[in-house]
């Protein structure tokens, strides 16, 4: 079964949301620009939400599926959260559309410490969005 395909890594890159996350001055703002991202990846096929795809270490219900298209990576995911939606729309930003060596090289660490996210999180909203990062790397890892 193919993905839905997305502008998250084409359109919406990592430096987009850096920008635009970088524009607002409170969290209050920033987390509304999260959501917002979410909103903007398409939902996931109902018969796609099971636990074939689903991500385990997350509160909320996380789902992502692959595909490789001759070396890049195509990412579909959702959420059950509308702020976890949008924090899987800022992975995507970074990761969806790209090769293997690609997704290992970009520091993850440094894009979410250039708008502080980390710590304006739970901690286990924080596990979550660790344990979507680990699925996609573990993804590439595989292909690479």
């Amino acid at each position: 079964m193919s993905i839905t395909e997305n502008d998250f890594g084409k359109t919406i890159t990592s430096d987009d949301v850096l920008d635009t996350l970088g524009f607002f001055d409170d969290w209050e703002e920033r987390y509304k620009y999260i959501i917002d991202l979410g909103k903007q990846l398409p939902a996931m096929a109902d018969d796609k939400k099971n636990d074939d795809y689903l991500l385990r270490g997350c509160q909320s219900q996380v789902w992502i599926d692959s595909q490789n298209n001759d070396g890049t990576l195509s990412f579909e995911a959702d959420s059950d959260a509308h702020i976890v939606r949008g924090l899987l729309g800022m992975v995507l930003a970074a990761y969806n559309h790209k090769s293997a060596q690609q997704i290992l090289e970009f520091d993850i660490d440094a894009y979410f410490e250039g708008v502080d996210l980390v710590k304006h999180l739970s901690p286990t909203r924080g596990n979550g969005l660790r344990a979507m990062v680990q699925k996609i790397q573990e993804t590439a890892k595989k292909l690479g």
